[in-house]
């Protein structure tokens, strides 16, 4: 990246801006995984919980979610970097606050990432068993999985776009087939709005309810993340972001309320909670057809598919952002030359999640109720910490920054809401974490699981004072594209350009004026 007005080149090894606000949604909306969520997402919030009123916490959450767009689609404008929360929080609060961010991030998007092949395993082995007659472990299943991530993972991300943009419309078209089934055929012929109804939600299981809910919208960074790659992202990627939230929290509650309405609110967590009740496929098979039920099947497997695709290359753009700037070492922003993907960090992701699951696998832990559980979990209240963190360096950034376009309820009023909205989410998901491990209350699971966010934020907050200490022209670039070199006046890895697997910048960047003159790009 430079740091010069007029000539600004694209940040090297990523590719060219070739993403608009459609294939940016496609991201969004596949990482939160519309099939998974209501296959796998509401069914175990409904056994685990036995919460009825979950469908009305997607809305809760997605209002939640909208005030926290407001401040951070307007910080979009001034900053664009592959860093995304990383970034935005370094600029907004501090270059150490920034880093412990990234460590929290990194973290809760390997977490997700992982624990969905747990899921992934389970479900293809259950599919596998019923269609081909197969009985293979469900580690088999994931480790090809695996395989096809590592590949998908350095090639070019208009592909990976494309692939993803496939999948979402199909899984998305099978979801509101179920929909249609459902709410056509009531429990008893009578629609109930027992899911929607405050009282049924604000009881016991709350906290799980809010954990699960929470980690369906865990792909609400992705635009960001995405904005090096993006054309026009001081617009594109608040656009793609609003609408991610509106089409995700309204699927979310339509599909789950549909789900206690077609089941009966009587019924459902029972169905849930038994391990021949299907859901949905059942729902679909009955009032359908088997042959759509199996094509829903199918669907849902792709969907976590999607998902994992879009959570790597987020983490391997994390990873990119972080050696670009120098706070990680410069390899691990090694992009391919051919693809212009981060090979580097797409690598390490790959090789941790073989770690991992190997971990699981000799352990012999369950892939559904641990592996995914646990790491979904920690996921969930990382994402949930770095939104509200984000809020307040909404805040911080424009206080900083007087005289801008920027109305108060933008600069001030919807991120303070935000993090207040926030910190009793995370408040309450932490208190009540038993209800979603499975767990005795105050089982040391409780406060392990948590408590990796809370040491990976202490340790990168504490490198953050490190490199602070004794890169002072390494600490002033966190978060805003890296160091200016004083012979080039370029920034980050501009001066490794020659190095093997890095590509060269892909072309300029008109000069730009207002909002975008402050972005990370210029200093």
């Amino acid at each position: 990246m430079t740091t010069m007005q007029g000539q600004l080149p694209d940040a090297p090894g990523l590719a060219g801006r070739s993403l608009g606000t459609g294939k940016l949604v496609f991201f969004v909306v596949s990482a939160s995984a519309p099939m998974t969520v209501l296959a796998g997402g509401v069914v175990v919030t409904l056994a685990v919980t036995g919460n009825v009123g979950t469908p009305l916490s997607f809305l809760l959450l997605g209002v939640a979610l909208a005030l926290f767009v407001v401040g951070y689609a307007a910080m979009t404008r001034y900053i664009d970097n592959a860093g995304a929360f990383y970034s935005y929080i370094a600029q907004g609060l501090s270059g150490a606050w920034g880093v412990s961010a990234s460590a929290v991030a990194f973290v809760a998007y390997n977490t997700i990432q992982i624990g969905l092949y747990g899921l992934f395993g389970a479900m293809m082995n259950m599919f596998a068993e019923a269609h081909w007659g197969l009985t293979w472990s469900w580690w088999v299943w994931s480790l090809l999985l695996w395989a096809i991530i590592a590949v998908l993972g350095v090639l070019n991300i208009d592909l990976s776009a494309k692939v993803v943009g496939v999948l979402l419309i199909a899984e998305v078209a099978a979801v509101l087939l179920f929909d249609t089934a459902a709410l056509g055929h009531p429990a008893g012929d009578t629609v109930s709005f027992a899911g929607l109804d405050p009282g049924n939600l604000f009881g016991p299981g709350l906290g799980g309810v809010l954990a699960f809910g929470i980690a369906a919208f865990v792909g609400i960074e992705s635009a960001a993340v995405y904005s090096e790659e993006t054309r026009n992202p001081q617009r594109t990627v608040a656009r793609a972001t609003y609408i991610g939230v509106a089409i995700t929290a309204i699927l979310y509650a339509l599909s789950s309320w549909a789900m206690t309405v077609t089941v009966g609110p009587d019924q459902v967590v029972a169905t849930a909670q038994d391990p021949e009740g299907g859901l949905p496929f059942s729902v679909i098979a009955q009032h359908i057809g088997e042959g759509f039920a199996t094509t829903a099947n199918v669907l849902f497997l792709t969907s976590i598919i999607a998902a994992m695709l879009s959570f790597h290359a987020v983490v391997a753009r994390y990873t990119f952002s972080l050696g670009h700037e120098r706070v990680l070492p410069a390899w691990t922003a090694k992009t391919s030359r051919r693809t212009a993907a981060p090979v580097a960090g797409s690598l390490l992701q790959t090789a941790l999640a073989a770690v991992i699951v190997a971990l699981f696998v000799a352990l012999n832990r369950d892939p559904i109720a641990e592996l995914f559980t646990w790491l979904s979990y920690i996921a969930a209240v990382g994402v949930i910490l770095l939104m509200l963190a984000t809020s307040v360096a909404v805040i911080g950034f424009f206080n900083r920054r007087a005289g801008g376009p920027e109305s108060l309820w933008q600069r001030l009023i919807a991120p303070a809401l935000a993090a207040l909205a926030l910190a009793l989410i995370l408040v309450v998901t932490a208190v009540n974490s038993d209800s979603v491990l499975g767990a005795e209350a105050g089982s040391a699971l409780t406060y392990v699981l948590p408590g990796i966010i809370i040491v990976a934020a202490i340790i990168g907050l504490s490198w953050g004072y490190v490199v602070k200490s004794n890169r002072r022209d390494v600490y002033d670039g966190i978060g805003r594209g890296g160091i200016e070199d004083s012979a080039t006046g370029l920034s980050g890895l501009s001066g490794l350009s020659g190095l093997p697997g890095l590509a060269s910048p892909t072309g300029a960047v008109p000069p730009q004026s207002g909002p975008a003159e402050h972005s990370s790009r210029v200093r």
